[in-house]
This record gives C-alpha cells, structure tokens and sequence, in this order.
C-alpha cells in the first residue's frame, strides 16, 4: 500500500513562536507553506515574560497589532531583588535603538494569537501531526508524518525549519543533539492568583528574586494582566530533589525563604498544578544542514533566567527566513557565515551574563550601590534582549562582564 505524498515549497516543524514568525515571513515572500503541529492550541507553555526586541520581529511578521490587541500586561523592565538588596533595570533607559517595552504573556494564548495570524496570512496549519523521519534527497527533503488518527503521510519540500521548541524533532532524528556547557538544573512553577498588594512590587516588571542563602537559586514572578501570575524556581537538580514533598511543597517550601517574594505572595491562591522541567538546557553539533534549520530551543536552550528564549527563537526565526529566501530564489548563501555565526553572537551574549549570574558575578553588578549611567544602559540593552547590537560593548566582548564584576566587588 502506497503512502500518500503531498508537496510544498517549506515545511515548518512547530506552530510556537518561531514557527509562525518564520512561516509568516515565507508566505509573504510567495512561498507556500506547511506548518506541522503535534499539540493543539491553545496549549501551555512557559517563558511567558518577552524582551522589547521581540516586538521588532513580531512587527516584521504582521502580527505586532494583533499581540497589542490582546491586551497583555505591559512590561517596561525588570527588577532584582536578594535579600533587602532591591534594584531594577528599565528597558526605556538603554543603549540600543528600538522598543523598550513589551509585554507579559500567557503563552496558550499568545503562542495560538502568532499562529492564527500565520493562518490568516495564508500558512496552512495541520495539528495533531507527528514528524516520524526526515530524508534529504536529490530534490529536496522529504519527511514523514503520523497523523493523529494512525494514517501515515509524506510531506517533499524545498526546505525544512525545525521549530518543534523542546520536542527537538530534527535534532533526535538526525543525532544532533549534545550536552549543554551549563550545569544541570531543574525548575518548578504555576499560575496563581495573585492577590498582590505590597506597594515594593511594580507589576510593570518580572521580578527576579535571589535566594538569601542559596544564591544559585533564584526564582521567578511574571504578572498578567487580569491579576493572576506566573510563579516558578529554578534550582540545582540535586538539591530539588533532596527536598521533601511533592512538587507543590516543594515551590510553596521556596517561595517561604524568599525574603521579600514571601511578602509579595502572602495572599497567593495556588489554584493550578504546580509542573516541573529538569534538564532543560541544550545544545547541538550544528543548527544547519542539507536544507534544513533549527530554530530557537531546536537548536540551543540556555536558562530561562533572562528570558531569552522567545527572542533567541524570534531572532532565528528572522535570520532564517531571509537565508532560506536567498537560497531557494537561487543563491548559494553561506549559512556558516549568514545563520550560525550570528546566532550565536546573541546566545553568546546571553550564554556569558547566565553563566555570569550562576558564579554571581552578574549578581555581583546587579545590586552593586554605584552604578555608571552608561554602563547601566549597556547592561539594560542586553536585558531587553538586544544581544547581536556590536555597537554595545558587551555584545562585542561579553567577557567585559568580568572587569565590570571585578570593579563593583571593589568599590
């Protein structure tokens, strides 16, 4: 018996965020394009808190008013808070051109929001789909697909982004995946009902709490806008799991050594499944190869500590489309040079300030009392997730973060 084959300029493995920008970006290049989705939306997800350079992707794909229609809560920046040492970033004052806000958002609704305007643009959707196997031909991959009714189908296609997020569908497939550089770590979150009141909290802002004691754990409070939140940790592996309780013990346990975050959420309703993600970091021998690209957590995934992940996918998703344009309009783009390298320019970036934060020397400029304007706006910069700016000092050499570390434990 036959499988069906069915052909298509691109196909997109994932309708998140960097499916929906990237397939949005092809269809307005003419390209006809097929977005393959396991789940069906709307779905949960985390990284819920965006960075102001998400709006310039989110622009560029038609769906910018879409997302302010939404009426998510507004973000302008973030604050820090360890201890009684309290500080905060605005991403209004930074160094780089562009949106300094963004906002929070629950990501069931605002990962389905992306995807319905991709439909809308013309992107065919397909969900309850499972990519089996990936083959690159003579001609172009050809891919294989479970639906959810147990039928079988073959997608051909001039090329394929991976932007399956932590399914890593191609990276498994195709046996790209290797250890991350970062420590293993596990987190535990929830939404709450909020019920916050502490005048000390601006719900303009994620509040990044660092354990008192433990300063390798830190944790996370994102507010929406219709009073409700996202709660989480992150914590070593090891020391997670030598806690007593289950999940929700667990965070409650945490959030009670929290210092000020204890106040903050003294009146919180834990209303929702507490979940839990461990190993989550990530990387790959290649983000590239015969016709195809990964995209976002595909590819790498550092730590949600700064909330890159959603503009590392945006970025990609950006960057690919126009190398995937140039090359099937009849190029020979060097993806080496035109994709990877400036990729990992910005995850860089961000690789040094999260390892940064673990060794505390980011922690170190974060609550240090003497702060230099202009440096602050640099640092501000890289937090509103403009991580590829050359022009910042800090982009072109993050290592710099050691000397400024250095200089704020001596002042």
């Amino acid at each position: 018996m036959s499988v069906e084959q069915q052909q298509f300029d691109i196909v997109v493995i994932g309708a998140g965020p960097s499916g929906s920008v990237s397939s949005a970006l092809l269809n307005k290049k003419g390209y006809r394009v097929l977005i393959l989705e396991k789940a069906y939306f709307p779905r949960f997800s985390i990284g819920e808190s965006l960075l102001p350079q998400c709006m310039t992707y989110l622009e560029q794909a038609g769906m910018l008013q879409a997302v302010e229609d939404a009426k998510f809560q507004y973000k302008n920046g973030a604050a820090f808070t360890r201890g009684d040492q309290y500080e905060h970033y605005d991403f209004r004052e930074k160094f780089t051109a562009g949106w300094g806000t963004t906002f929070q958002v629950q990501r069931d609704r605002f990962d389905k929001i992306l995807a319905d305007e991709a439909e809308k643009q013309g992107v065919e959707i397909r969900y309850g789909q499972s990519v089996t196997s990936f083959q690159s031909l003579s001609n172009g991959p050809l891919i294989t697909v479970n639906n959810e009714d147990g039928s079988e189908y073959q997608v051909s296609a001039k090329f394929v982004l991976d932007a399956s997020g932590f399914g890593r569908v191609l990276p498994r497939i195709l046996e790209l995946e290797k250890s991350s550089s970062l420590l293993p770590r596990s987190s535990v979150f929830t939404h709450i009902e909020d019920n916050i009141t502490d005048s000390r909290y601006d719900r303009n802002k994620i509040l990044i709490t660092v354990h008192p004691e433990h300063h390798e754990i830190w944790y996370w409070l994102i507010p929406f806008s219709d009073g409700r939140a996202s709660v989480g940790a992150v914590v070593p592996q090891d020391y997670l799991n030598a806690m007593d309780g289950d999940s929700e013990s667990k965070l409650k346990t945490l959030i009670a050594e929290g210092g000020m975050l204890a106040d903050v959420l003294a009146d919180a309703k834990f209303d929702t499944p507490v979940r839990s993600l461990g190993g989550y970091s990530c990387d790959v021998s290649s983000l590239y190869g015969d016709n195809f690209v990964l995209l976002g957590n595909a590819g790498e995934f550092l730590d949600p500590v700064f909330s890159s992940g959603v503009t590392i996918a945006l970025a990609s998703a950006s960057l690919a489309a126009a190398v995937v344009d140039r090359q099937l309009s009849g190029e020979n783009p060097d993806w080496e040079q035109e994709f990877e390298l400036p990729m990992k320019r910005g995850v860089n970036t961000f690789r040094e300030f999260v390892e940064g934060w673990y060794d505390e020397r980011f922690q170190d400029v974060v609550f240090s009392k003497i702060k230099n304007d202009k440096v602050t706006r640099m640092i501000s910069s890289i937090l509103a997730g403009y991580a590829w700016d050359t022009n910042n000092p800090y982009v072109k050499s993050p290592s710099r973060l050691s000397i400024l570390a250095e200089l704020c434990r001596n002042e």
